[in-house]
């Protein structure tokens, strides 16, 4: 066989194989199943435990490739006016300028702008937290729980768990921390399911 014909059948041959090789994961879009959205905080109350609470409305996206586990647009909205601690009066507190400050800033706002991987199931998100209409840095750490078809319908679900701890007084909230009668840092869990589109 001569070099030409040779290269010919090379070029056949891999044309051929190129269109059997099976297709890669590609970036998909998610959206956070409200139903499935809790956002949880708790806060030190004068040292004799912690007062329990969460934001009952929230929403938001992202991008993922299951395949190389990259995620990307991350952004979360969360209605400050949905705060809950199973007190009104307190509810009301949390919901007024001493603390969230949510009629003059309904929403609270995460958008992401870098992530890194630990491991096919760990890692941290990089974002910009918008709260009180004041944006600071905030580092999420996060855990893929769980990714596949939904056992109750056609969808393809997500599972993550994310966590962190914010100083409020960063964003301004400094009521009854110098007392010691609230604690300035307070942990934040976000537990969300998010389908496939």
């Amino acid at each position: 066989m001569n070099v030409r014909l040779s290269r010919i059948a090379l070029a056949a041959a891999f044309v051929s194989s190129a269109s059997v090789a099976p297709a890669f994961a590609e970036p998909r879009d998610y959206e956070i199943d409200p139903t499935h959205f809790a956002i949880v905080f708790n806060a030190d109350h004068i040292g004799y435990g912690n007062v329990w609470g969460l934001f009952v409305k929230g929403e938001g996206s992202f991008t993922f490739d299951e395949e190389s586990r990259e995620l990307s647009d991350l952004t979360v909205t969360i209605d400050a006016s949905s705060a809950f601690t199973g007190l009104e009066d307190r509810d009301e507190h949390i919901r007024g300028a001493d603390f969230v400050s949510a009629e003059e800033h309904p929403e609270i706002t995460f958008v992401m702008t870098d992530a890194e991987a630990e491991s096919d199931t760990e890692g941290k998100v990089m974002g910009d937290l918008t709260l009180r209409g004041v944006t600071k840095p905030v580092t999420l750490d996060v855990t893929l729980n769980k990714i596949g078809e939904y056992p109750f319908g056609p969808n393809y679900v997500i599972g993550i768990t994310a966590k962190t701890t914010l100083k409020r007084s960063e964003w301004g909230m400094t009521y009854a921390i110098d007392n010691g009668l609230v604690g300035d840092e307070v942990p934040i869990v976000l537990e969300l399911e998010a389908i496939r589109q």
